[in-house]
């Protein structure tokens, strides 16, 4: 028997994550980032801006340049 992996980002295993469980079931989502950013959001809409965020500002943006202001 095989176990999944805890898919939840942390310091060390830095990421996004998003989890509907079913069609009628909110979002819920979190996000670290490597640069020490963190955040959880609830609900489609909040998730929604959660990775819109993180991907604007966090995750793939820290991958070219790596500097940090």
């Amino acid at each position: 028997m095989s176990v999944m992996a805890d898919l939840t980002p942390t310091p060390d295993r830095p990421g996004l994550h998003i989890s509907k469980p079913s069609p009628n079931a909110p979002a819920t989502g979190s996000a670290v980032c490597h640069c020490g950013a963190s955040a959880t959001a609830t609900g489609d809409a909040q998730v929604k801006a959660l990775v819109e965020g993180y991907t604007a500002n966090h995750g793939p943006a820290h991958r070219n340049g790596g500097t940090r202001r």
